[in-house]
C-alpha cells in the first residue's frame, strides 16, 4: 500500500510540476497583445481589439481617408498595416452586404451573424450593418473590419470578429451621430 502511496504522489507531483512549466513557458512567449482603447476616432474595447491585433513591439493608429460619414483607420503592427476598421453611413437603398459579397469571400468562408439589421463574419473580417437617423435623414451605418489575421485558430478569431462587432456597432454609430 505505501508503495502505491508514492507512485501516485510521484504521479501527481510530476503532472503539478509540468504544468506549472508550461504555464511559465506560455507566459515567456512574446510580446502581449496591445491595449488600445480608442480607434478612428471613438472608444474601443480594448481586450476584443487587442485579440485581433498581431503581436509585435510597435503600434501606430492611422486615420486614412477619414471624413465625416466615413470615420477609417489602418492599425500598423511593426511598420506594417495589418488591420483595417471602417465605419460607413449610406442611403437605405444600398445592400452592403450584396455589394460587398466579393470582397467577403475573398476574406474567406463568410457566413451571416445576427448583429444589427445583418451581418457576415469571415475567417479575416466581418461587416454589419444597422439602420439609423443621421442628420434627420434615415440612413443606414456599415461597419466592416479586414486583415485580420490573430488570432491563428479560425473558429477562434471568427468568434472574436462577431463578439467585438456586435460590441463596437453601436459605439461607432454613436460617435458618428447616426441614432438607431
Amino acid at each position: 500500500m505505501k508503495a502505491l502511496k508514492k507512485r501516485v504522489s510521484r504521479r501527481v507531483g510530476s503532472v503539478a510540476l509540468l504544468t506549472v512549466m508550461l504555464a511559465g513557458a506560455a507566459g515567456c512567449g512574446g510580446p502581449e497583445p496591445f491595449r488600445i482603447s480608442e480607434a478612428c476616432g471613438t472608444k474601443v474595447d480594448p481586450d476584443l481589439i487587442g485579440r485581433l491585433l498581431p503581436r509585435g513591439e510597435e503600434l501606430k493608429t492611422k486615420s486614412t481617408f477619414s471624413e465625416p460619414k466615413q470615420p477609417r483607420c489602418e492599425f500598423e503592427v511593426d511598420g506594417k498595416d495589418q488591420v483595417g476598421l471602417r465605419g460607413d453611413v449610406v442611403e437605405p437603398f444600398v445592400k452592403p452586404l450584396e455589394v460587398k459579397e466579393s470582397v467577403m469571400l475573398r476574406l474567406g468562408n463568410p457566413a451571416p451573424a445576427d448583429i444589427g439589421d445583418g451581418a457576415t463574419i469571415a475567417d479575416h473580417g466581418g461587416m454589419a450593418i444597422r439602420a439609423c437617423t443621421y442628420q434627420g435623414e434615415r440612413m443606414q451605418f456599415v461597419l466592416a473590419i479586414d486583415g485580420v489575421e490573430d488570432p491563428e485558430d479560425t473558429a477562434e478569431r471568427r468568434r472574436i470578429l462577431e463578439e467585438f462587432l456586435r460590441s463596437q456597432l453601436p459605439v461607432a454609430m454613436e460617435a458618428e451621430g447616426c441614432r438607431p
